[in-house]
């Protein structure tokens, strides 16, 4: 092994050594509090006391909405498309401002009112039915697996590109750690690791682009470059390869549609106060702005500084996922490439442990809890737990969320490339399966469980069926249909099912009672 990949590794090593450790510090402290406060293990595992600030809200939410594309697939779509992937990217940056706006206050009151520590919680206090809770919780755990998937790929090509080192070795590393600290930490450690590793991606962008910049003498140089070797580069369709229908469809997936990611929305039951609130839409839309463009601009920027001939390809298709990798292996200096690559691991981990923890609560609380051993535990008054089964509930948590670990650990040895589409296929997945009972739960007092059912039906099997058939309309992707359909099947099934009961409906919609 060369010096540089032993500088480098260190830096990694050390970095994953201080998330793991400082992560496991906090939980425990948190643990502490709540149990003085007379709070069980569950709020603290799978909600962390509902204690975030605005900069921790802020962060994990961005450190769990950008993931291994953010960093690797996108950036190097971005390398053989050009401004079209930035124009994609950007349609993110009011993420924050979308899923807090919109979901956050009334998601926390509501959450509070009926001690729910998962979207599916929610839903099942919404809609009363085991069917949509169990339906809701096979598609969570099916979808975030795909997910994972494609972090922990990202991370280990990532690894293996910059090391040397075989792929397998980078899978262990940051797999050990991130499983590990997830299971035993729970939410309070992924988020605060979520909020350090996002200031390293911030970082990290500033390191990529000043890099390819001073690589390139400037960027006017850069641009006469990408003249000759991309003319298409900066045209919004890339010279008519990339329809205008494909674009507007991203407006749908990572737009409209982050309100149906369970990842996301769980953030929004545990902020301390509305000022919390408040500022974490602000921090969150600057620095989800600043990360989608500085990332996605140094892909299109990289085919001035990185000949196409430098990059692996199968069957003579460049795999552009390694874009990134091959240019901080050939331009940075191995600190400051580790340094960087901190970054996309940051990127990695963050959103593995955030689908992780709530993969296992949705088999624990969801699922165990409330259909297994309910005569042990009620949701509504979790400190009424005896502290046996607590301590029984906690063992089964950590064990959950290893066993998930794992098996998406052995289902990655042997992976798919392009890891951009992975990710883009678990989202909509989520999106078909979470939107509508989501939104609709939460302002429309006609939805009921009928609709919910129809609806995540409907969409998921259209959108699975549509994308396994490369099928497009109006040369839309999937997501586009399939997320119309989850809303039409919702509405009309809704109107012609069995109406909410009056208890739901004045929990959840106590305004209109007051105005009455």
């Amino acid at each position: 092994m060369s010096n540089y990949s032993i500088i480098l590794i260190s830096v990694l090593v050390v970095y994953m050594i201080f998330n793991f450790g400082f992560g496991m510090w906090v939980s425990k402290k948190q643990q502490a509090l709540d149990a003085a406060e007379g709070k069980g293990f569950i709020n603290n595992y799978f909600i962390g006391g509902r204690s975030m600030g605005g900069l921790v809200l802020a962060m994990t939410l961005i450190a769990t909405f950008t993931s291994a594309s953010s960093f690797i697939g996108g950036p190097g779509v971005a390398y053989s498309r050009g401004l079209v992937w930035v124009y994609l990217s950007m349609i993110q940056v009011p993420t924050a401002f979308i899923i807090l706006g919109i979901l956050g206050k009334k998601f926390a009151v509501i959450s509070r009112k009926t001690n729910a520590v998962t979207v599916t919680d929610y839903l099942r206090a919404r809609y009363k039915s085991p069917v949509v809770v169990i339906g809701a919780s096979v598609a969570l755990v099916l979808f975030f697996i795909a997910q994972m998937m494609s972090q922990f790929l990202g991370g280990a090509v990532l690894f293996q590109s910059v090391t040397g080192l075989s792929y397998i070795y980078g899978l262990i590393l940051f797999g050990i750690v991130v499983i590990v600290y997830t299971s035993f930490g729970g939410f309070k450690a992924v988020v605060t690791t979520d909020t350090i590793q996002g200031i390293i991606m911030v970082i990290g962008g500033f390191i990529i682009m000043a890099t390819i910049i001073h690589v390139g003498g400037g960027v006017d140089s850069i641009v006469d470059k990408l003249n000759v070797v991309n003319p298409n580069w900066s045209t919004p369709d890339q010279g008519g390869l990339t329809a205008k229908p494909f674009v507007m469809s991203f407006w749908v997936l990572v737009g409209l549609g982050v309100l149906g990611l369970p990842q996301t929305a769980v953030r929004g039951m545990g902020f301390k106060d509305t000022k919390s609130l408040h500022n974490a839409i602000i921090y969150g839309t600057i620095v989800v702005g600043f990360l989608m463009l500085i990332m996605h601009l140094s892909g299109v920027f990289a085919p001035a500084v990185l000949n196409a001939s430098e990059i692996p390809s199968t069957n003579g298709v460049l795999n552009t996922d390694y874009v990134i990798p091959k240019l901080v292996l050939k331009y940075m200096n191995p600190v400051v490439a580790g340094l960087f690559i901190a970054a996309p691991l940051s990127a990695v981990m963050s959103t593995v442990s955030s689908l992780l923890i709530l993969a296992s609560a949705a088999i624990v609380k969801d699922l165990y809890l409330n259909y297994i051993a309910k005569d042990k535990y009620d949701s509504g008054h979790e400190e009424a737990a005896d502290k046996h089964f607590e301590k029984k509930i906690g063992r089964m948590s950590m064990a959950v969320t290893l066993i998930i670990g794992a098996i998406v650990f052995v289902f990655t040895i042997k992976p798919p490339s392009l890891i951009v589409w992975i990710n883009l296929f678990a989202m909509g997945g989520l999106e078909c399966s979470f939107l509508c009972p989501i939104i609709f739960g939460l302002y429309w007092k006609k939805a009921n469980a009928t609709g919910s059912v129809v609806s995540m039906i409907c969409g998921v099997a259209t959108f699975i069926y549509m994308t396994v058939k490369g099928i497009s309309i109006g040369g839309t992707t999937p997501i586009v249909f399939s997320i119309a359909v989850a809303i039409i099947t919702f509405v009309i099934a809704s109107l012609i099912g069995k109406s909410s009961d009056q208890e739901t409906l004045k929990l959840f919609f106590p305004e209109s009672e007051h105005s009455a």
